[in-house]
């Protein structure tokens, strides 16, 4: 059973002001689409709004998460109109047939969200993939991103993107990180929207004073914003002020990454809860982060522990359980790009 959450953040009605003469039907999918946000004025009023209210929303239950549901997992309405599967699988550093592989397996295991980008130079293996799985394209949310030394050209490297990939749309691109020429890029991904090749546009590694200053230039909200967040690094205050302008946010290496993987999958706290549950460390990390309100994409080219990497949805941690590892956050952010 598919079950879909809807984020209604504390400043949504302000996106949804924002949005003009609001949903409108989309015709490729079936789905809805927002139109672009009335004025620059607007979008400064919902920054400060979500400026006084991120430390409360930080950590709300954002999709709602229920106990006892299994499979596939629940998709969250993008601000956007379409929804998005809330945990997936992430392939950087997975290339060539070793990539082919685990797309291929993540779908076989009910993984309906697959993150890719142009600077992990695996977008051919990843479209290969989801050809290979016979799973169709339609039942796939796909997301890529442009890199910085893309931005100058962007409008050609989105249709790169998407020969590459092998597809006739994208349901969700990304300006990587910041850098010189990133509003312009973001106008290319606009323009697509309307092109119809891009479904929905968003940010990665954008924070909270990054996205003030980027907000006014554009014209169409980021649908979603993709930051690195793990018990090590949290983010907090960037999740909650994020929620409150109405934009989902998604965790790139969910279960700690390079250095940290391996410490927080044996950390004292994580074990001891995991045991409780009986459930995997990674598992814990996984829910945890879900039900801080932040989709998770974590990669692995093990079938089993793709399998696992999915299997978040019979379980709840607890308030108390939530707290323990709150307390972990140490600040330690990568800093690797």
């Amino acid at each position: 059973m598919k079950i879909t959450y809807i984020l209604i953040p504390v400043a949504a009605f302000s996106l949804l002001l924002l949005c003009g003469s609001g949903i409108s039907p989309n015709p490729q999918s079936g789905g809805t689409s927002l139109n672009p946000p009335a004025n620059e004025t607007s979008f400064r009023s919902a920054v400060q709004t979500a400026d006084q209210t991120s430390e409360a929303t930080a950590d709300a239950a954002v999709f709602d998460l229920p106990a006892g549901e299994n499979g596939m997992a629940p998709t969250v309405r993008l601000n956007s109109g379409y929804e998005m599967p809330i945990a997936g699988i992430g392939t950087y550093s997975l290339l060539d047939d070793e990539c082919v592989n685990s797309i291929v397996s993540a779908l076989d295991s009910g993984v309906r969200l697959i993150d890719t980008a142009y600077m992990y130079h695996n977008e051919t293996a990843v479209g290969r993939g989801i050809r290979q799985s016979g799973v169709p394209r339609e039942e796939i949310f796909l997301t890529t991103k442009l890199y910085p030394t893309q931005f100058a050209y962007a409008a050609e490297a989105i249709d790169e993107a998407l020969e590459a990939l092998g597809v006739e749309y994208i349901d969700l691109m990304l300006l990587h990180h910041p850098g010189s020429g990133d509003v312009q890029a973001y106008k290319a991904m606009e323009q697509a929207v309307a092109d119809g090749k891009i479904r929905s546009i968003g940010l990665s590694n954008w924070y909270i004073e990054e996205i003030d200053t980027f907000l006014p230039q554009v014209a169409i909200p980021p649908a979603v914003v993709q930051n690195e967040i793990h018990p090590y690094y949290q983010e907090s205050e960037v999740i909650g002020y994020m929620h409150g302008l109405g934009i989902v946010m998604e965790g790139w290496y969910p279960l700690g990454g390079r250095g940290h993987t391996r410490e927080l999958l044996n950390d004292e706290a994580i074990v001891s809860i995991a045991r409780a549950h009986g459930r995997s460390a990674a598992q814990v990390i996984l829910r945890w982060n879900l039900q801080k309100g932040v989709v998770v994409i974590p990669g692995s080219s093990n079938p089993e522990h793709i399998r696992e990497n999915i299997s978040l949805f019979d379980f709840e941690l607890t308030r108390e359980e939530m707290e323990q590892i709150n307390a972990l956050d140490r600040g330690e952010k990568h800093d690797w790009y």
